[in-house]
């Protein structure tokens, strides 16, 4: 992973089926970008998280649901059953994706 996106997050704990990540301020500038007066996380950061965490090669996405915005500082839990993948920040979902 290359370290521009490596910096954006830290993985907090890592298994088999479930990683959490906490993400960095706004200064980062990936939130810069993405909505320099409302910082929010792109989508495809989510992706790059899922690699990292469970070594999934993404070949096909079949659904991507984003639910609500992710904050700089966020911490994020992503959870695996079989082929889906929910992401949950205070234990509300904020996105789903099925591989």
């Amino acid at each position: 992973m290359n370290s521009f996106i490596n910096d954006f997050f830290t993985v907090l704990k890592k298994r088999d089926s479930e990683g959490t990540v906490s993400l960095c301020d706004k200064e980062h500038p990936i939130f810069k970008a993405h909505f320099p007066e409302q910082p929010i996380l792109p989508g495809f950061i989510h992706l790059e998280i899922i690699t990292e965490l469970f070594g999934e090669k993404i070949k096909k996405i079949k659904k991507i649901k984003f639910v609500k915005h992710v904050e700089p500082n966020s911490i994020i839990t992503y959870k695996k059953i079989k082929h889906k993948i929910t992401a949950t920040v205070n234990n509300e979902e904020v996105a789903s994706f099925i591989l």
